[in-house]
């Protein structure tokens, strides 16, 4: 762990933007427990349209929730090696 300045423009719970140093734009801030929940919705929806025939949606779907799940898991692991307890409960804590 280091610490960083970085640019606050806006701090508001839960939809924080600011800008790292070295990146040209600002980022929006996802905190765990929100990411947890949209990897949740997006598996949900890929659940619901894997049955449709439409090829590009399910593909699309797919790659969603994978691109979430993997945001997710490296959260995860960096939390852990830093002995932070997540914010939330894992579906397969339960």
């Amino acid at each position: 762990m280091r610490t960083e300045p970085v640019e606050i423009y806006d701090d508001a719970p839960n939809v924080a933007v600011l800008r790292h140093p070295g990146r040209r734009f600002p980022g929006s801030l996802i905190q765990g427990d929100s990411l947890s929940i949209l990897v949740g919705e997006a598996q949900w929806l890929l659940k619901r349209v894997s049955k449709s025939k439409d090829r590009a949606l399910v593909a699309a779907a797919r790659e969603h929730a994978e691109k979430l799940q993997e945001r997710l898991e490296h959260y995860e692991k960096v939390l852990a090696e830093h002995n932070i307890q997540l914010p939330y409960v894992k579906a397969n804590d339960t």
